[in-house]
């Protein structure tokens, strides 16, 4: 069992959500990051969502896109943020984290390290002890390929659903996505607008509908009282 099915497989058993907050690796410098990792499990988090610094991130707001353009100027490119991994799992060997990103430093790193048939990214996120990818600009039609690299190596492909989600669209989200999935709560990119939770939940069991893989949601938990409120619903994987 993958260590991101053994923590939704844990929770579901202590009827308990999961925690999964964003980094950006490299960000506020290099160096702090698998020490922020670190200290994001002692404060509770049941997944860890690490950011790869782009310098085009379009789903990102001006707090995100700040973030990732001081880590670029620091050099921290996806080499980089998989050695911040490995060392992470020096310390801990079961708290799963999961790259979110863009296609870019992907096809770039597989251009770069490509060996025989193996994706590249694939073999070394997992030796580097990643457990999940979600990439917000793979849309699943394209991507059936790298999702099975993915899997040849243990790793799960995480798609993001959105309000304007058609039952089309996560019916093909279900057949490669594996892990969870991400509902993007709210239309917009990160810190855009505040989270209507009932449109939210009313939105929740459509996904069911066709998702079997656990939901996350996130872009407009933005305090205590929206964590909450999300935190609240009850769960059904």
């Amino acid at each position: 069992m993958s260590r991101i099915a053994a923590t939704f497989a844990a929770l579901q058993a202590q009827k308990r959500k999961a925690l999964i907050p964003f980094i950006t690796a490299g960000f506020p410098y290099p160096d702090i990051t698998p020490e922020l990792m670190l200290g994001m499990v002692a404060a509770g988090a049941d997944v860890i969502e690490l950011g790869v610094p782009f310098s085009d991130p379009s789903a990102d707001g001006p707090v995100i896109q700040a973030a990732g353009d001081k880590a670029l100027a620091a050099g921290i490119g996806l080499r980089q943020v998989l050695e911040m991994v490995r060392t992470f799992r020096q310390k801990n060997g079961t708290t799963p984290v999961v790259l979110m990103g863009y296609a870019n430093p992907i096809e770039r790193y597989n251009q770069l390290h490509q060996a025989g048939g193996d994706n590249a990214f694939a073999r070394d996120a997992a030796a580097a002890g990643v457990d999940g990818v979600l990439v917000v600009d793979y849309p699943p039609e394209e991507c059936e390929g790298f999702a099975a690299a993915l899997k040849k190596h243990g790793l799960d492909l995480i798609f993001l659903l959105a309000p304007t989600s058609t039952d089309e669209r996560m019916e093909q989200v279900a057949r490669v996505a594996s892990g969870y999935v991400y509902y993007v709560s709210l239309k917009g990119v990160t810190g855009a607008g505040t989270l209507d939770t009932g449109a939210v939940e009313a939105m929740l069991p459509r996904i069911r509908q066709h998702v079997r893989v656990p939901v996350g949601v996130g872009f407009g938990i933005r305090d205590a009282a929206s964590a909450k409120a999300v935190a609240g619903w009850p769960t059904r994987w």
